[in-house]
């Protein structure tokens, strides 16, 4: 069983002074059991208020959300003891320590003050559970609220933006607990828009512009629909080499401080072999790999003339 599924959804909201809003067109998403699952779209390209509908804090204006097989608005009721989730900005009382925080949480929910000191473990503040909130930086903060998200135990944990607003040290600290969580038999569904590291934490995404899904599957599978990778080649002759692949047949321009081959990176012996012949050697040739900030961008950016 998939443990989300959306199916034509769309929300669009009334403006104040007349007309609607459309925030989600026609999505369709599912996402099966394991690992991390990464959400991403620029600002505005109706992420959240697609979490939202998953949670049942928004109505769907049409199509439906399941979780764990149930309808978000009218069955999440019987299993969101198994949901986890963080939706926009995470909020705690600054003047209780972490522990207490939890604690509060606990008692709410029905659950034994053990998972409390479960939760602290799993995200690495253990050690700092008896600290006010108030002395946290960060990413402390947002690793208490996923240890929040986490009391449950829950098989499915929904994260909005995780490591918004977080610097290099909080962003690592959460990836690292992100990956951590998806190896261990729950389903992560984590929006961001912090494409470097979604890369290295996840094992398949989606990817909205505009409220539609433009691309969804397995990272390497996704990659695969930007440009076609090439070569990158750096040597001290730059022109003879331009000269030299062209008239072996291999497309060469300059990009930085390298030369760019249109060429597999399987076929890389036919670019040593030409330059060889003219006794011309690289210092460097590498494949030119394909990142998701850069198919991101293609997906996502909006042709000239169009309107969002």
């Amino acid at each position: 069983m998939s443990v989300i599924e959306v199916h034509g959804l769309h929300k669009s909201y009334r403006r104040l002074r007349g007309g609607t809003t459309v925030a989600v067109d026609g999505l369709d998403l599912v996402v099966e059991p394991g690992g991390v699952y990464g959400f991403l779209g620029p600002n505005g390209s109706g992420k959240t208020t697609t979490i939202r509908c998953l949670l049942g804090l928004a109505r769907p204006t049409q199509g439906t959300c399941k979780i764990l097989g149930e309808d978000s608005w009218t069955g999440l009721h019987r299993v969101i003891r198994k949901v986890g989730s963080i939706v926009e900005a995470p909020a705690a009382f600054p003047n209780f320590s972490g522990r207490r925080n939890l604690e509060l949480l606990a008692g709410i929910y029905g659950i034994e003050r053990r998972q409390v000191d479960r939760a602290l473990e799993t995200v690495d503040l253990g050690d700092r559970g008896k600290d006010l909130a108030k002395t946290y930086s960060l990413g402390m903060k947002q690793r208490l609220a996923i240890a929040a998200a986490l009391l449950k135990d829950p098989e499915l944990l929904i994260l909005d933006e995780p490591a918004n607003g977080l610097d290099p040290a909080g962003i690592r600290e959460v990836r690292d607990l992100l990956r951590r969580l998806g190896t261990e038999g729950r389903t992560v569904f984590v929006s961001s828009h912090i494409l470097s590291e979604v890369q290295q934490i996840c094992d398949h995404v989606a990817i909205l512009s505009r409220g539609r899904s433009v691309a969804a599957g397995p990272v390497a599978e996704v990659l695969s629909r930007g440009r076609v990778a090439g070569m990158l080649l750096r040597i001290a002759d730059a022109e003879q080499a331009i000269a030299t692949l062209n008239a072996a047949g291999i497309p060469a321009i300059r990009h930085d401080s390298y030369l760019r081959l249109e060429i597999a990176p399987a076929e890389g012996a036919r670019v040593s072999e030409a330059l060889a012949r003219r006794g011309l050697y690289p210092i460097e040739l590498k494949a030119d790999e394909v990142d998701l900030e850069t198919v991101f961008m293609e997906l996502t950016e909006t042709p000239a003339g169009s309107h969002p």
